[in-house]
C-alpha cells in the first residue's frame, strides 16, 4: 500500500533542507575572513590561496550530477549524512593546513560535502513544491546565503581572539554535526506530488526528459551560459570582499546603522548575507508571478546599477555597506531562479540531476576568482567591477530577449510532443 504524505509533510522537509544550507554557508561566504589572515602567516599571496575556493567552488559543483544520481536512486539521506561528516573534515584539514597542497585537498573534501548537502535539498525542494518551485528553491538556497549572517560576527571575533585554525575547528566540526543529525529527517516524496492547476501560473513541460536529453537542447546550454556570467561576477565579489575593503581602506572603519556599531567590513558581510538571504526567496516568489525571465532582466540590471554605486562612491565606508548589501541582494535570486526554470522546462522525475547539471556552471564561474585578484593587481578594482558590470548588462539582455523567446519555443514544442504521445480516445460511436 502507498504511504500519504501529510499536508504538512513537504513543509518539514523544505525547513530541514534550509537548516541543512545554513549550515554549509560559511564554506564559501566566511571563506573571505581567512585569506588575510593565512597569507599574514604564511605568506602564500591572496592569489595563491584564493585558489584553494576555485577549487572548493568547482569541486561544489561539478560533482552535484553525480550525487544527485545517488540521490534520485537511494534517496536524500545517506547522500545530505556523507556531505556533513566531510564538510566537517575539510576544515579539520584546514585548521592543521600548513601548505598550499594540504589547503587545497581540503578544498576538495570540502567541495565535495557541500555539492552533497546543496544538491540535494535543492532538488528535493523542487520536487515537493512543482507548484512554487521559485519560491521552494529561492527558500532553500536562502539557507546558504543568509546562513552565514549569523555566524559572521563569532567567527571574526574568533579569528581576532583565538586565531584562525580554532575557527576553522569549532565551526567546522560543529557544523558538519548538525547536518549530519538533519540527514536523518530527509526523504523524496512517496510519490510525485501533482501541479496545483489553480496556482500554476507559469507554462511548464509536459514531458520529463532525461539529463542525457537536456544537455542536447540549446536552451540548456543558453542558461547555462547566463548563469556563468552573472554567477562569475558574485564570487569574484564575495571571495574578494575583505581584501576589497582594506584595499579601500574602509575595513575596520566604524560604521553605526539599526543602533548598532561596528567595522564596515563586518558590518558589509553580515548585511550582505542577510539580504542575499532574503533575495533568493523574494525572487523566487516574484518569479513564480512575474516570470523567469522578467525578474532575472531586473536583478540583472540592478546588479549592474550597485556595482557602478561601488565603483564609484565605494571608498565611503557607509556606501561599500549598502552597495554590497543591495550587490549580493539581488545576485543571489540566480540560486533560486535557474533551478526553478530548468524544473519548468525539463519536468520533475529528473530535477535534482538536471538541475545539478546546470548548477556546474558556477564551477566553471568560480575560476574567474583568481584571475579578478591578478587583475585587480595589474589594474586596480576598478577593472573587475566593469568586468561585473559588462556581464551582468549582457546577462539582463540575453535572458529578455534571447531566453524567454527560446524557451517559449521548446515548450510549445514540448507540448505538441505530449499531444502526439496521448492514445487516441476511442468514442462509442466508433465501436458501433
Amino acid at each position: 500500500m502507498e504511504r500519504q504524505d501529510s499536508p504538512s509533510a513537504k513543509w518539514w522537509q523544505l525547513g530541514f533542507g534550509v537548516l541543512c544550507m545554513a549550515m554549509i554557508a560559511n564554506l564559501q561566504y566566511g571563506w573571505t575572513l581567512f585569506v588575510d589572515p593565512i597569507d599574514a602567516r604564511y605568506h602564500w599571496g591572496r592569489a595563491a590561496i584564493q585558489f584553494a575556493f576555485t577549487i572548493f567552488v568547482a569541486t561544489e559543483t561539478w560533482l552535484v550530477p553525480v550525487e544527485a544520481w545517488f540521490v534520485d536512486r537511494y534517496g536524500p539521506r545517506i547522500v545530505v549524512c556523507f556531505g556533513g561528516v566531510m564538510i566537517a573534515l575539510a576544515w579539520f584539514i584546514n585548521a592543521h593546513a600548513d601548505s598550499l597542497a594540504l589547503l587545497y585537498g581540503a578544498a576538495v573534501v570540502g567541495g565535495i560535502g557541500a555539492g552533497s548537502v546543496y544538491g540535494t535539498c535543492v532538488g528535493n525542494a523542487l520536487k515537493w513544491f512543482p507548484d512554487r518551485r521559485g519560491l521552494a528553491a529561492g527558500a532553500t538556497a536562502a539557507g546558504f546565503g543568509a546562513g552565514a549572517a549569523v555566524t559572521v560576527i563569532p567567527i571574526a571575533k574568533m579569528i581576532a581572539t583565538s586565531g584562525y585554525q580554532d575557527a576553522f575547528l569549532v565551526f567546522g566540526l560543529g557544523q558538519g554535526a548538525v547536518v549530519v543529525a538533519l540527514s536523518f529527517l530527509l526523504r523524496k516524496p512517496s510519490r510525485a506530488v501533482p501541479v496545483q492547476r489553480k496556482t500554476l501560473r507559469l507554462p511548464q513541460a509536459k514531458v520529463d526528459r532525461t539529463p542525457r536529453e537536456v544537455v542536447r537542447t540549446p536552451v540548456f546550454w543558453l542558461m547555462y551560459a547566463i548563469f556563468v556570467m552573472v554567477a562569475s561576477g558574485g564570487l569574484m565579489a564575495a571571495a574578494q570582499i575583505a581584501p576589497i575593503a582594506h584595499d579601500f581602506k574602509v575595513a575596520d572603519v566604524p560604521v553605526s546603522l539599526f543602533g548598532l556599531q561596528m567595522a564596515a567590513l563586518t558590518f558589509a558581510i553580515s548585511l550582505d548575507r542577510i539580504f542575499d538571504g532574503f533575495g533568493r526567496p523574494f525572487f523566487g516568489y516574484v518569479s513564480d508571478n512575474l516570470g523567469r525571465e522578467n525578474t532575472m532582466f531586473l536583478a540583472f540590471s540592478i546588479a549592474a546599477a550597485a556595482i557602478v554605486l561601488l565603483l564609484t562612491y565605494g571608498t565611503h565606508p557607509l556606501v561599500f555597506v549598502f552597495a554590497t548589501a543591495i550587490y549580493f541582494g539581488v545576485f543571489g535570486e540566480i540560486y533560486s531562479l535557474f533551478p526553478a526554470t530548468c524544473g519548468d522546462t525539463f519536468g520533475s522525475k529528473f530535477a535534482t540531476t538536471n538541475a545539478g547539471l546546470l548548477y556546474t556552471a558556477k564551477g566553471t564561474a568560480s575560476f574567474l576568482v583568481p584571475i579578478a585578484s591578478m587583475i585587480s593587481a595589474a589594474y586596480g578594482w576598478s577593472a573587475v567591477f566593469t568586468i561585473i558590470i559588462v556581464l551582468n548588462v549582457v546577462a539582463a539582455i540575453l535572458a529578455l530577449f534571447v531566453l524567454k523567446p527560446l524557451r517559449g519555443r521548446y515548450l510549445a514544442e514540448d507540448l505538441a510532443e505530449d499531444r502526439e504521445a496521448e492514445p487516441a480516445v476511442v468514442r462509442p460511436a466508433q465501436l458501433a
